[in-house]
């Protein structure tokens, strides 16, 4: 039997290449699913993915609310059908106005937004107010990611007050991202996720006892996923699960999503007899991590990196190795989120055979906004 991602016509196929497997994708929103009582708290984050078709795939399984980062990702999931879409980055003027252009545009979509400051707040709901707008918002909470948002507590309270009584927009809830707790041991991260979490409760209690309808609280990434679907009433917005890698597979193997999507890479050169030339270039595959740990060959798991750049990687092997010019390598990113990135588009395969495409419209910054 052949291995669950080989490719029979991969000869028609040109490398580098993304590959995208759609029967373990849907695996992967069955398991997501799985692993909260009520789809409703599920708002994925469409920044691993980018494209209409994984996004129409998790709208079919009852997935309606999403997170986004740019206002790409923002109309491609309007264009998806998307209900409810959250722009988690606080947009600044030039980016304001084409959030606002978007909301016009697309109007069977509820849009919000974050904020993290009382000028952010001033701008966007004079913006909003001057369109004739309420755009809903949360306050970004920074519980320990110290790259945005404010310390969950009397600054945040008296945030969320001033923005009630701005026209133009909406104080709806709390928005915690807590990207730096990523411990491999799932206990010792529940421990850290739990008590970054507590001001947050504290702070949504009491803006209830204030009399403000109970914020809605959307937190977490991945590694913390586990943790927040066990609160109650607490949106959850994963979003490596949708394709999964080699990273997140390694550190947090309590989470059973499958690998679905590889790039393919072919050997072009053999420099001596260990060594292996492939076109698999840092142009075609996330380079942030250190060499060793950019990609793993599935069938050719033993190759050692020795170096990379713009257009080749080379790897070393040893010297029994069977080998030749023209081999196809299938390579799971450690890292597929700025994996995807580099790519506008990726082949699709079903039983093992690539016969259809997905475009990641939204790895660009503008699409028609």
């Amino acid at each position: 039997m052949a291995e669950w991602y080989t490719i029979k016509n991969s000869k028609e196929i040109d490398s580098p290449a993304l590959i995208i497997y759609p029967e373990r994708v849907k695996e992967n929103i069955h398991v997501l699913i799985s692993m909260i009582d009520d789809v409703k708290r599920l708002r994925p984050h469409v920044k691993t993915h980018k494209s209409k078709e994984a996004t129409a795939l998790m709208i079919e399984a009852g997935i309606h609310k999403f997170k986004c980062a740019t206002i790409a990702e923002a109309e491609m999931l309007a264009m998806a059908g998307a209900a409810d879409v959250l722009l988690a980055y606080q947009p600044t003027e030039p980016k304001l106005k084409r959030f606002i252009s978007l909301i016009k545009k697309y109007r069977n979509t509820r849009f919000s937004g974050l904020v993290d400051n009382a000028l952010s707040a001033t701008i966007i709901a004079k913006s909003a107010h001057f369109e004739d707008l309420e755009i809903s918002v949360y306050i970004d909470l920074n519980v320990g990611m110290n790259r945005t948002g404010i310390n969950p507590g009397k600054e945040a309270f008296e945030l969320y007050q001033a923005c009630a009584i701005l026209k133009g927009i909406e104080p709806i809830g709390l928005h915690v991202y807590d990207g730096h707790i990523h411990t491999k041991d799932m206990e010792q991260r529940k421990t850290i996720c739990d008590e970054a979490f507590k001001p947050v409760e504290l702070l949504q209690k009491q803006l209830s006892e204030a009399g403000f309808k109970t914020p809605i609280i959307v937190a977490g990434g991945s590694p913390t996923f586990p943790v927040h679907a066990k609160r109650k009433n607490v949106e959850c917005s994963p979003g490596t699960f949708i394709y999964w890698d080699k990273g997140y597979a390694d550190s947090y193997p309590e989470q059973l999503f499958f690998p679905a999507a590889l790039v393919i890479s072919r050997i072009i050169s053999m420099p001596d007899e260990i060594k292996l030339c492939l076109d698999l270039g840092y142009k075609s595959i996330s380079s942030e991590n250190d060499l060793q740990n950019r990609v793993y060959f599935l069938n050719a798991p033993e190759v050692k990196m020795i170096s990379q750049s713009e257009e080749h990687l080379i790897v070393e092997t040893n010297a029994s190795h069977s080998y030749q010019i023209g081999d196809v390598l299938y390579g799971l990113p450690v890292h597929i989120c700025p994996t995807c990135a580099l790519y506008e588009r990726a082949q699709t395969v079903k039983n093992n055979v690539a016969a259809g495409e997905w475009k990641m419209i939204a790895r660009d910054r503008k699409i028609n906004i």
